[in-house]
């Protein structure tokens, strides 16, 4: 769009979010809404839980949504002929019949409107000193694997995610490319691995992250345009992380529809921008030599509110 064409409004973009709440912090929804609304879309949030804080605390209570409840959110919009939407996103989900109603609910939106894109980040486990374990029950992989990730449009899986959904492990970049081709077979065009143990060029204090976006054109031909983003590592455990990245790739990704590169490079840099000014102020809070906790390493996302509405690039993507 024109810069003097700025004040123009752009068509409303409609969000909905399955994801979960807390009451304090910033993980689920409370990561993913605030960017997007401030970024300019109406986002409609479904809370998967509701739960006091995030699970990495010591303490913490609330309620879980089941798929029933989920169903009888998603008629109440139909009832009331508002379940149009552009978007959906979905993180973060222990229950496999939950998973497999929002796939439901997924596919009756796309008969709604055929250009609906669907963010899925299938959160599953993660890498702890090379080992991969799953904090999810077993039984979600071949939930994600056959039913989810085939009408998904844009999955963030890290490393050990991707693994697991193509079957295959990856020890060098033209491993994680091939993978990230066969997760493209299984349906989506966006795949971004957000985070991987793969030795970044940069050295070993960067973190790579690969993106790859396969487009179909007119004449039926398709082109994959494949990304490296190194950026440097933060030394602490966050949480809610995954679930703003998702958030903002969205944002991005709609923003620049024909500039993958640049559209990660502004995700990552927001991402850069709210981890750096979060450490900062976490050390100033835990006092000289002691380790931050839970409380303490909340996002600081309202502070980020500029970076996240213009993030200055501080990130540059490399075209692989």
């Amino acid at each position: 769009r024109a810069g003097g064409a700025a004040m123009e409004p752009e068509r409303e973009c409609r969000v909905l979010s399955i994801q979960s709440h807390v009451v304090r912090g910033y993980v689920g929804n409370k990561a993913a809404t605030f960017p997007l609304q401030v970024l300019g879309f109406e986002v409609d949030t479904v809370n998967s839980v509701q739960f006091s804080n995030h699970t990495g605390y010591a303490h913490w209570k609330g309620q879980v949504l089941n798929s029933d409840e989920l169903h009888e959110l998603y008629e109440g919009l139909k009832l009331n002929k508002v379940n149009r939407y552009d978007y959906v996103l979905t993180g973060y989900t222990r229950d496999t019949s939950f998973l497999a109603m929002v796939v439901d609910i997924v596919q009756e939106l796309k008969q709604q409107n055929s250009n609906l894109v669907y963010v899925c980040d299938p959160v599953m486990g993660d890498k702890w000193n090379g080992e991969g374990s799953m904090y999810v029950p077993k039984d979600l992989l071949p939930v994600y694997r056959d039913k989810v990730v085939p009408v998904a449009d844009i999955i963030t899986p890290n490393q050990f995610e991707a693994e697991l959904l193509t079957g295959r492990k990856i020890y060098t970049e033209k491993d994680a490319l091939e993978v990230m081709d066969v997760l493209h077979a299984m349906g989506p065009e966006t795949v971004v691995i957000t985070s991987s143990d793969l030795q970044a060029p940069l050295g070993n204090d960067y973190l790579i992250a690969l993106g790859s976006h396969r487009k179909t054109k007119a004449d039926g031909t398709r082109i994959t345009q494949r990304i490296r983003v190194e950026s440097p590592k933060v030394d602490a455990v966050f949480v809610g992380t995954g679930d703003l990245f998702a958030a903002m790739l969205l944002a991005w990704t709609h923003k620049h529809p024909n500039n993958f590169k640049v559209a990660c490079e502004k995700t990552v840099s927001a991402m850069q921008h709210v981890l750096q000014r979060t450490i900062k102020s976490a050390k100033v809070q835990a006092g000289e030599g002691n380790k931050p906790n839970s409380a303490q390493l909340e996002l600081r996302m309202v502070q980020s509110k500029k970076d996240i509405e213009n993030p200055e690039i501080i990130v540059k993507a490399t075209v692989l």
